[in-house]
């Protein structure tokens, strides 16, 4: 799985249409240059193999500059990748760190599974990481390994019962409901929302 892909097809997603420096804007604004080692590059590597895979088409309607519009296959592609990120925990956090930007593309209900499902998946990595410590005998200093996996796993699972429960309780809003940034072309006008009238 590929963080660059789901965050250039989130991206895509989000406003509709985006060219490059758009998507590599809203990018490194986030800093996913550091947690994700997104680079212009990739960026543009990403583009290119994902047009030439079906799941974006271009459009050269600016001369100068192409925007990307994602097709069915794209969007088929993007949510799977995103609930992949979501129910399985990955050794780098650069899979969860992309699932996470664009977390609000699922309803709420589906997230909260997929939670659920990478809740059970660290508590069994916990517990049997717990397991390969109480057995092991020799070379006792491999035990700060386990350890190491222990403890990950179960930071990892606390932090997600967390984020059940913020969900649960209503925090974000998420596809389906009202200003929910995980709406297809919805970016636009949640960044820039008109002005209220000003009183006179």
């Amino acid at each position: 799985m590929s963080a660059t892909r789901l965050l250039v097809l989130g991206i895509v997603r989000g406003y509709g249409r985006a060219h490059g420096y758009r998507i590599g804007n809203d990018l490194l604004s986030w800093g996913a240059d550091e947690w994700a080692n997104v680079k212009w590059g990739s960026i543009y590597h990403a583009l290119r193999a994902l047009t030439d895979g079906g799941f974006l088409v271009d459009h050269n309607d600016v001369p100068g500059r192409t925007e990307y519009e994602l097709t069915e296959r794209g969007e088929a592609e993007y949510l799977k990748l995103l609930r992949d990120a979501l129910r399985r925990p990955q050794p780098r956090p650069d899979f969860l760190g992309a699932a996470l930007a664009m977390l609000p593309s699922l309803p709420r209900d589906e997230a909260i599974t997929l939670l659920r499902q990478r809740l059970e998946a660290l508590e069994t990595q916990r517990d049997k990481a717990r397991a390969q410590i109480d057995a092991l005998v020799e070379p006792p200093h491999v035990g700060e390994l386990f350890g190491l996996w222990e403890s990950q796993a179960a930071g990892g699972a606390e932090w997600t019962r967390g984020l059940i429960e913020r969900l649960e309780a209503g925090a974000y809003p998420m596809a389906g409901e009202p200003r929910s940034p995980g709406t297809p072309g919805s970016w636009e006008s949640l960044r820039f929302p008109p002005y209220p009238p000003r009183d006179e």
